[in-house]
């Protein structure tokens, strides 16, 4: 893989009242091309990954990047979209943009919108990104159809409820120290243990602690050649890519294998001949806390079933043997669909490059990206270094 990310800008995620999508990506891309260095003209290609569904009225939101300069105007504007997994979908296609040598310098966007909708709304567009055929019936939401996948993996397994609160509590506890977190707050591990008034069970297992949030949010990055990065103050290496695509009715496969995961990982680092020890860190899809468990054997850190000893034993803690989302990941950063993606690759990129702040683990150089859209369907992995020493 020939690409590099070169620069970046990361808004605040949660309710962003009185801000539209063409106010959040004017402001990141605009932040996003400084931070690299380069003007606006200097941008062959553009990328935005936006998952919409409805959550607000302005749909086609790829020439609202124009709207930043007006030496955009004329450059190519792609809309991307694979369900949750959108932002790593869009840097995944910059990426093949500049290895094709279809472009030199691509900019990459991730937005949502997702508060203005009302709650009892947002469950119904989510799940167009499940086999509605089978899957969205009876008032599904995707908290159901997770609530499902942890009952089975509970009867397979045995409940791993505690485990699950230490994922939690673990993300809570990092996303203090990210200042562009949703929510940051530190709940304990009592308190995401304990079902309460506070924390109900929202579907099946899964209290609310388990759940990731609704939010608004815009990312923005920066890709070029090789060549044109080593010109740059910085640049991180898009060492390996892998995009694996299963099955969309879960009635297909072992929902509780994630097997597109588990390949997608296996090509990544194939691709970059390396193992999963050799990370420094990883930035992973933690939709719901069981994803984050079955993550961990999908990735190779313990075989089947054991997720629960990575998250128990402390493996993916900021000083554990794979600190896993130092950033509070999707459960205390948010999840603003199209923006999560390209977020976690910002997140990877600052800990690759020792510039995280107050959320940098003490190791720095190879880290992973996982990101995925509905239950294991879309699965990309990413791994990134920096490219200088």
């Amino acid at each position: 893989m020939t690409a590099c990310i070169v620069g970046w800008s990361h808004g605040k995620f949660g309710k962003r009242e009185g801000e539209d999508l063409e106010k959040m990506i004017v402001e990141v891309s605009t932040a996003a091309i400084a931070d690299a260095g380069l003007a606006p003209g200097d941008i062959d290609e553009i990328y935005v990954g936006h998952f919409g569904g409805g959550f607000v009225k302005q749909d086609f939101p790829a020439s609202l990047v124009l709207q930043a300069s007006d030496a955009l105007r004329f450059k190519p504007s792609t809309r991307v979209e694979n369900a949750c997994a959108t932002g790593s979908a869009a840097v995944h296609q910059g990426a093949n943009a500049i290895a094709a040598r279809k472009a030199r310098v691509v900019l990459v966007v991730g937005v949502e919108k997702m508060t203005e909708t009302p709650g009892e709304q947002i469950g119904g567009i989510l799940m167009k990104a499940s086999y509605v055929k089978e899957e969205d019936r009876d008032g599904m939401s995707f908290a159901g159809v997770f609530g499902q996948i942890t009952q089975l993996y509970f009867q397979r397994y045995g409940d791993q409820s505690d485990a699950m609160a230490r994922i939690a509590a673990k993300n809570h506890k990092n996303g203090v120290a990210n200042p562009y977190a949703q929510l940051r707050k530190d709940l304990g591990y009592e308190f995401c243990r304990t079902v309460s008034d506070k924390n109900p069970i929202v579907a099946g297992p899964l209290r609310r602690t388990d759940c990731s949030l609704v939010s608004d949010g815009a990312a923005a990055l920066v890709l070029t050649d090789v060549e044109t990065a080593m010109t740059l103050k910085k640049a991180v290496l898009l060492r390996a890519t892998a995009q694996v695509n299963d099955y969309l009715p879960m009635s297909r496969r072992d929902i509780v294998d994630f097997e597109g995961c588990a390949l997608a990982w296996k090509k990544a680092l194939g691709d970059a001949r390396l193992r999963i020890d050799d990370l420094a860190a990883v930035e992973t899809h933690d939709c719901f806390t069981i994803a984050e468990l079955i993550q961990y054997e999908a990735m190779g850190l313990v075989p089947k079933g054991q997720g629960a000893r990575a998250a128990m034993e402390g493996w993916t803690e900021k000083d554990g043997r794979l600190p896993v989302n130092a950033s509070g990941g999707l459960k205390a950063k948010g999840h603003p669909i199209g923006a999560t993606g390209v977020s976690m690759h910002i997140m990877a990129a600052m800990q690759a490059t020792g510039t995280a702040g107050e959320m940098q683990i003490k190791k720095t150089g190879v880290t992973g990206v996982f990101n995925m859209g509905g239950a294991a369907v879309a699965n990309y992995v990413t791994i990134l270094q920096p490219l200088r020493a």
